[in-house]
């Protein structure tokens, strides 16, 4: 099966075309732009769309909705103009695409147009299947450009180290860290927080500079920890506490961490509202409601009152009223993480 360097493997199990990481897109007659992050797909197709532009300043550009499609419309768009152009067809929501849309892309494939690059987006899902296997089978003579999720934190650093570097410009091992670990949960936010450090700052990003801007969401080590373990990740949360533990991390400010998060998760409970209104009405940033949201699912009210009664006594532990804080720790990330997968 093909794979790229930082990207996944298609679903198919025949893959007969050249599958790439987004930032080494290439012109191809249909080009698959698949995979869940939104970010990497909107940055893959504009290179594109940049790329053809610069070997012809008349490039034209238009738009399908595969999901809303109008019959003969890419038949219609594809057609060679009277200064024959050439031609760049987004079609978004293929994932969602209508059986007209289906028809007509897969007749297409059998005689593509010339000068003519069809780029299709699909997130993910089932819908249309026969189409990205003839894609994948190399009907079309396309490539795909896989853009799967994220999920590591290696991968949301070679992220930053990569929009640093294509802006010559150097990011420390300290302040990537922080970076990423106060955006962990969101490329787009990472992205918009990385352009914003390279408008506003002229030098080098150091720890500094990143607590400076995003002091308020940089909790590394000890949120990360939470994070973990609120999520039912009990073996990452306990990697993630014995190396904050190694760095020298205090165990009173980790229980502090846990108990701020699980508070805010019970102040949302039922809670309805834009994250801005429930900010203002609780005092938090909109941010934080958002993770408090994504963080409750699969907690239960019974679950979160578990949580604050063991984090009271672990609390009280590593304030002098037990005989080991790292037990007590990991004893109380056994116990939220297992609330956290029930």
């Amino acid at each position: 099966m093909a794979t790229t360097s930082r990207g996944r493997a298609a679903s198919s199990s025949k893959v007969a075309i050249p599958q790439l990481p987004w930032d080494q897109v290439r012109p191809a007659p249909v080009v698959l732009v698949s995979g869940t992050e939104t970010v990497l797909a909107d940055r893959a197709i504009r290179l594109l769309r940049d790329i053809l532009r610069a070997e012809d300043p008349s490039l034209e550009v238009s738009d399908i909705d595969a999901g809303a499609y109008a019959p003969g419309e890419l038949l219609t768009l594809a057609s060679p103009s009277l200064f024959a152009e050439p031609r760049l067809i987004r079609a978004g929501n293929v994932d969602k695409m209508t059986d007209a849309f289906l028809d007509e892309a897969m007749a297409y494939l059998q005689a593509p147009a010339d000068e003519t690059y069809v780029v299709l987006r699909y997130p993910s899902g089932t819908r249309g299947k026969k189409l990205l296997d003839a894609i994948r089978a190399g009907t079309g003579g396309g490539i795909e450009v896989v853009c799967a999720e994220l999920k590591r934190d290696s991968d949301k650093q070679d992220f930053v180290v990569a929009e640093f570097r294509s802006a010559n410009r150097k990011i420390t091992g300290g302040a990537l860290r922080a970076l990423v670990s106060a955006f962990t949960d969101d490329l787009a936010e990472l992205a918009a927080a990385c352009q914003q450090l390279l408008a506003d700052t002229s030098d080098d990003i150091t720890e500094e500079t990143v607590a400076k801007y995003y002091g308020g969401r940089v909790e590394v080590n000890a949120f990360a920890v939470a994070d973990a373990a609120i999520a039912g990740q009990y073996g990452e949360a306990l990697r993630l506490l014995r190396h904050a533990l190694a760095s020298g991390a205090d165990p009173v400010p980790m229980v502090a961490a846990f108990a701020s998060k699980i508070r805010t998760m019970a102040k949302l409970v039922g809670q309805r509202g834009s994250s801005a209104s429930l900010a203002a009405k609780f005092g938090l940033a909109p941010w934080q409601v958002d993770r408090a949201q994504r963080d409750l699912q699969g907690w239960s009210d019974a679950g979160l009152g578990r949580a604050i009664d063991v984090i009271a006594e672990t609390d009280a532990q590593v304030k002098g009223g037990g005989r080991d804080p790292v037990y007590a720790l990991e004893r109380m990330i056994e116990q939220l993480s297992d609330r956290a997968r029930r």
